[in-house]
């Protein structure tokens, strides 16, 4: 019975017990009379003359009282001598049958409870039956399945992955028009593999695909085969790929596939559920029917992990890639999410995507939502460029704290932190841009310097990799050179692991040290556990690190020391403002002054007589050098 119907039953029973009950009251309330006497005072009544006639029917007597009202009683016992009695005190006694008429509310009514009864029995029953479907159906497939008329994207919906776009055309093709291949000897591909970082889209393009070629979509997660039932995930399986049959021409989405689809010769890996699940996977797609054209599109992060019986040619034919965006993508992505947001004038898009290298889709999406949030809550009409601002400040720094109340030793110590990284980020050659300087307390940090690349990055180099280990490092030298050298805090512990898990990467992974040469020296196996070095090639490979790192923290010591005035002025100016931006920091360090801080006053959707007439405050110019002590010379280290 489908949900609507047993729904419509239940309510239809309910409704009508409800009018049986409403009418069974009006009918007893129609029928009753309102001076009902006890037996005895119809006794007593009788015995004083005050009863005129009386009408007995069965057990019952009608009667009427000398001043003309209607009376009723209930005989409770048989009293043979009643009849002589009230004829003796000249009571008109008269007798009638009882009448056996048939009342459909009087027959219906007596079996209410018996009906209720058994509704109660086969509810229970049902639920019972139920149960034991879903203990006996965790075979059944649990994929969500979409009608070929309700998937509504498409394409264009999709941005910043052309080239992935482009190969999957083919797959539509192959699903609109699969004998225009055939009938030239061509086979439909039977799998494709999307391969790229989270967010990039890669279940949009899946979505994409059905859209477009207008078939029915099958989206399942890898980890919806497995159970801890053996046989239960290739159950699943057999039973996923038989609907996808019925209604083919369609598409069989797996999302995350790695986790069903591990390689099972690596060590460390025995489970067989997830053994037997996989090898239902690739029996069912060696068995597609190629009359009948299912494609089965899975989704991974780590196609390295996955078992290769599972991506050689014959199972998964095609693998797409899907990057994170350049620069031009980031452009589409943002113009796709920016057509429900009411922009202001002054938004420009190009200078968002050119200040978010190394955002996905997903990020930006959420980019774009944030910013709305932020417009929304401060009550301006339209979300303007400050908006947009602080919201990627807020993705990629974090939330502001500025309820954390921090003592000015606090604020000195972070300021001076803070600059230490932004001198060495400036003048070292190699680094990237700063976008911005802040003291306010973000998410776990007191304060923070963000550095964004001009392009995107496909490859860094060694000058760019020692340029960011110098700059790791600004921050502890220059607590101690303003601080005294004993003075140590827990401030750079993230500064610390940073430069020393980059130096190793560059020893053991990248073949950047002259004593190692082109090796792979890095004893973790990604994904498996860890490869043995030998002790000696485990010593070199320490010493290589420390040289590495003891070179970079003299340089940047001796950077330090040469600008140590744009040390003093950049914490000055941090102190003062709290958050400057990157061309603000470049002007600092250039001895330049820096504009008057303006008040922004956000202007609301007010009425007219409530709008906030005061004027603009605006702080006067002040020189950063006049607020403090000049400079003095940094201890010797």
């Amino acid at each position: 019975m489908s949900p609507s119907v047993r729904n419509f039953l239940i309510w239809s029973t309910f409704f009508l017990t409800l009018f049986v009950g409403v009418n069974y009251v009006t009918e007893t309330g129609n029928r009753k009379i309102d001076n009902v006497l006890s037996y005895s005072h119809f006794m007593d009544a009788v015995n004083s003359g005050r009863v005129t006639e009386a009408v007995i029917q069965g057990a019952n007597i009608f009667g009427k009282t000398t001043d003309g009202k209607d009376f009723s009683t209930c005989m409770p016992y048989h009293n043979p001598g009643l009849l002589n009695e009230m004829m003796s005190r000249g009571v008109n006694v008269s007798a009638k049958p009882v009448e056996q008429t048939f009342s459909f509310w009087g027959f219906i009514i007596p079996w209410i409870p018996l009906i209720f009864l058994i509704a109660l029995v086969l509810y229970s029953f049902r639920q019972v039956q139920s149960r034991g479907d879903r203990a006996i159906g965790f075979g059944k497939s649990s994929a969500k399945i979409v009608e070929e008329k309700n998937v509504k994207t498409t394409f264009d919906d999709v941005a910043g992955v052309e080239e992935a776009k482009k190969e999957l055309q083919e797959i539509v093709e192959f699903l609109k028009n699969p004998s225009k291949f055939q009938k030239l000897g061509g086979k439909i591909p039977k799998g494709v593999l999307l391969i790229g970082p989270p967010g990039t889209g890669k279940t949009l393009l899946a979505r994409a695909v059905a859209g477009e070629a207008g078939v029915p979509f099958y989206s399942i997660a890898g980890s919806d085969f497995v159970e801890m039932f053996v046989g239960v995930g290739a159950s699943r399986v057999r039973d996923l790929f038989a609907q996808a049959r019925k209604h083919s021409p369609s598409i069989i989405f797996v999302d995350e596939i790695d986790a069903v689809g591990r390689d099972r010769s690596k060590r460390g890996i025995v489970n067989e559920e997830r053994e037997q699940t996989l090898n239902q996977m690739l029996v069912e797609m060696d068995g597609f029917d190629d009359t009948n054209p299912v494609i089965i599109l899975a989704a991974t992060n780590r196609a390295e992990v996955l078992d290769a019986a599972l991506l050689r040619a014959g199972r998964f034919d095609r693998r797409v890639v899907v990057p994170l965006p350049d620069l031009q993508g980031r452009v589409e992505i943002l113009n796709v999410h920016i057509k429900k947001v009411l922009l202001d004038a002054d938004v420009d898009i190009n200078i968002l995507a050119r200040g978010t290298p190394g955002f996905s889709g997903a990020d930006l999406a959420g980019l774009v939502n944030e910013a709305a949030l932020v417009a929304a809550q401060k009550g301006t009409s339209t979300v303007r460029m400050t908006h947009f601002e602080y919201a990627k400040d807020k993705v990629m720094m974090g939330s502001e704290r500025r309820s954390r109340v921090m003592t000015e030793s606090v604020r000195k110590l972070t300021a001076f932190h803070e600059a230490g990284h932004a001198v060495v980020s400036i003048f070292t050659p190699g680094s990237d841009p700063i976008h911005k300087a802040t003291i306010i307390p973000r998410g776990e940090t007191l304060g923070m310097v963000v550095s964004l690349p001009n392009d995107d990055q496909f490859s860094i180099s060694f000058e760019k990799l020692i340029a960011t280990i110098m700059m790791t490092m600004g921050g502890k030298i220059a607590e101690q050179m303003v601080f005294g050298p004993t003075f140590v805090t827990t401030g750079a512990a993230s500064d610390i692991r940073a430069a020393t898990d980059l130096a190793r990467k560059m020893v053991t992974e990248w073949g950047m040290s002259e004593r190692l040469g082109f090796q792979y020296c890095d004893s973790r196996e990604p994904y498996y556990g860890t490869r043995e070095l030998s002790e000696h090639m485990s010593k070199i490979v320490d010493e290589e690190v420390s040289k590495l790192i003891t070179d970079c923290y003299e340089k940047t010591i001796a950077l330090l020391k040469e600008h140590v005035k744009q040390l003093y002025d950049l914490a000055g100016a941090l102190l003062d403002r709290e958050t400057l931006s990157g061309e603000e920091v470049q002007a600092v360090c250039n001895g330049e002054l820096l504009r008057p801080i303006v008040q922004v006053v956000e202007q609301t959707e007010q009425p007219a007589d409530e709008k906030n007439e005061e004027p603009i405050e605006y702080t006067p110019p002040k020189r950063i050098r006049k607020k403090r002590e000049s400079p003095r010379e940094p201890k010797d280290l």
